[in-house]
């Protein structure tokens, strides 16, 4: 017997697909901004096709829909009223145990699992605060190419933004190295999060296929099953 158990809330649901198709777009258009690599040679005239800038613009507006959907889930953190996955991320005993558990049960092949798998685990909760905090960085240092860009230290509303920029940013060429180790930073972290993504998607089937609890159906439905002692 199985009892329904609800993990995820509209708003999360909401994010989360939020955050998957943003992070697809981001990697193709910063791949291309990056180095183009599709066909450009179109038949119109060069004045009509910007290809380079609707790549840009698309990247940019995936950036801030990243960026908007991590001070949401850091607000989620602290204040959720369905969750604070915060208190996961307490370096207390019984948080150290259930994540060193959760890794156990993964490296065993589900031959040992002494957690409540029906809640948020502190496994979990660490590998996503990972990830938003991958986005941030991925924010800091976009933001610094951007502005890098700016030449004549103005833009089309206004001198006050560029300076916004450089204030909130230029913190990345001195720990980095300047302009070049930016966008290395910023392209290497790319990577880091197709990594992240890869795992966390190989993990969900995992679980759905050993822990038969239906973890695959939460973001759709926002619900998962527990078996019912």
């Amino acid at each position: 017997m199985y009892k329904k158990v609800k993990r995820m809330t509209a708003t999360m649901r909401i994010i989360h697909w939020v955050n998957v198709f943003s992070i697809v777009a981001a990697v193709i258009t910063g791949l291309y901004i990056a180095h183009p690599y599709y066909q450009s040679m179109i038949a119109e005239a060069a004045a009509y096709k910007y290809i380079m800038a609707y790549n840009r613009w698309v990247h940019f507006i995936a950036a801030i829909l990243l960026d908007v959907t991590s001070i949401a889930v850091a607000y989620l953190y602290f204040f959720s009223r369905f969750e604070k996955p915060v208190k996961k991320l307490i370096p207390n005993a019984q948080n150290i145990k259930e994540f060193f558990e959760v890794v156990i049960n993964l490296l065993t092949l589900n031959r040992r699992k002494n957690f409540d798998s029906s809640k948020l685990d502190s496994f979990n909760a660490v590998y996503f605060t990972i990830l938003h905090l991958l986005l941030f960085l991925m924010l800091f240092t976009g933001l610094q190419m951007y502005v890098w860009g700016l030449y004549h230290g103005a833009s089309s509303i206004g001198a006050w933004w560029p300076w916004i920029l450089h204030v909130g940013t230029d913190w990345t060429l001195w720990v980095f190295g300047g302009p070049h180790g930016v966008r290395v930073v910023h392209h290497l972290t790319m990577w880091i999060i197709i990594a992240w993504v890869a795992f966390h998607v190989y993990y969900q089937v995992w679980r759905t296929i050993f822990w038969r609890e239906g973890d695959m159906a939460i973001v759709f439905g926002g619900y998962k099953f527990k078996k019912a002692k």
